[in-house]
C-alpha cells in the first residue's frame, strides 16, 4: 500500500494540512465527510485506488491538521480552500469526488466552478438525504468534545458505533488522526462540536437541488444502501436516483457496505472498481 506525503499549504486565510499520494498518476482530489478526517480515504488506498491515481486528500478547515479558524464554516468557505489548495498544487482541472459532505460540497464546487472539474465522483451525498438524517448523525456527533480516559477506551468505543458493521484494518489510521493526546493519557476528538454544527446549519440552508441541477459534467454517483442507523440507510436509493436524474449526464452505482463501511473491504474494492471505470470511459 502506497505511503502518504504529508503537506501543508496556506491557502484562503488558513493553514490546510493534505495527503498527497505522490506520482505520475491523473490527480484525483477526494473530500471527506463532516468530522472526518484526510485519512477517511484508507481504504480506498488499500484497495489499489494510488495505482490508478494521484489521490489528493485534505482535511477540510475545523478538521484533522488543519486550522480551525473561529468562524467562517459556510459552503463556499470550504470550496475556496479547494481551489486555493488546487491553485498551490498547480492543478488547473482535476478529478473531484468526496463522500458525504464532501460530496455536497463536490456539487458545489462543479456547479460554481466547473472549469477546475474534470469529472465529478460523489460518495453517498445527495440533494436530499434522508429525512432522519440530523438523528442518525447523532451517535457520531457525540464523541465530539468528550475526553476519553484513553486512547485503547476511544477506540472500543468507536467499534461500538452502530455502524461499523465490521473491523478493518485500514480504518486505524483515520481514528488515529480523529483524536489529539492530552497530556494524560487520556484523547478527545479533534473536531469541534460547535464548529462542526456550524457547517451542519450552513449545509441546511443551502438549495442542494439548485446546485446539483447546475452541474455539467460526467457524474457517478456511488450509494451505500445498507443501514447505517435507526434500520435505515442515511442515503435511500430512490433519493439518489432522483438526484443523478437532475444532472445531464449522470450515473447511479450501488455498492457494498453502508455510509460509513462503505469506504472499506468490497465497498472499497468496487468503489475503486467503479471510479476506474467511470474515469476510462
Amino acid at each position: 500500500m502506497q505511503s502518504a506525503h504529508s503537506h501543508f499549504a496556506q491557502v484562503n486565510g488558513i493553514k490546510l494540512h493534505y495527503l498527497d499520494y505522490a506520482g505520475d498518476n491523473q490527480p484525483l482530489l477526494l473530500m471527506h465527510g463532516l468530522t472526518a478526517n484526510a485519512h477517511a480515504f484508507g481504504g480506498l488506498v488499500a484497495s489499489g485506488i494510488t495505482d490508478h491515481y494521484r489521490l489528493i486528500s485534505p482535511d477540510l478547515r475545523g478538521r484533522g491538521l488543519s486550522d480551525y479558524p473561529a468562524f467562517c464554516y459556510t459552503i463556499e468557505d470550504h470550496a475556496n480552500d479547494i481551489i486555493g489548495l488546487l491553485d498551490h498544487l498547480g492543478i488547473e482541472k482535476v478529478l473531484l469526488g468526496g463522500h458525504s459532505f464532501g460530496g455536497l460540497l463536490g456539487f458545489y464546487m462543479a456547479a460554481t466552478y466547473p472549469e477546475r472539474v474534470e469529472k465529478l465522483i460523489v460518495l453517498d451525498a445527495a440533494a436530499q438525504m434522508n429525512p432522519k438524517a440530523p438523528e442518525m448523525l447523532s451517535y457520531s456527533l457525540s464523541r465530539l468534545d468528550r475526553i476519553f480516559p484513553s486512547w485503547h477506551e476511544y477506540l472500543n468505543d468507536t467499534k461500538k458505533a452502530p455502524y461499523n458493521t465490521f473491523w478493518d484494518e485500514a480504518m486505524l489510521s483515520y481514528y488515529q488522526a480523529d483524536v489529539k493526546h492530552l497530556d494524560d493519557g487520556s484523547v478527545t476528538p479533534r473536531s469541534i462540536l460547535a464548529q462542526i454544527l456550524e457547517v451542519a446549519i450552513n449545509v441546511g440552508k443551502t438549495d442542494w437541488v439548485n446546485y446539483v441541477e447546475q452541474v455539467p459534467h460526467k457524474t457517478l454517483l456511488l450509494n451505500a444502501p445498507e443501514e447505517y442507523t435507526m434500520g435505515e440507510p442515511l442515503l435511500p436509493d430512490f433519493k439518489a436516483k432522483e438526484t443523478v436524474a437532475m444532472m445531464p449526464d449522470a450515473q447511479y452505482k450501488e455498492v457494498d457496505g453502508n455510509h460509513q463501511t462503505m469506504l472499506y473491504g468490497s465497498g472499497a474494492r468496487k468503489i475503486v472498481h467503479a471510479i476506474q471505470a467511470f474515469t476510462m470511459a
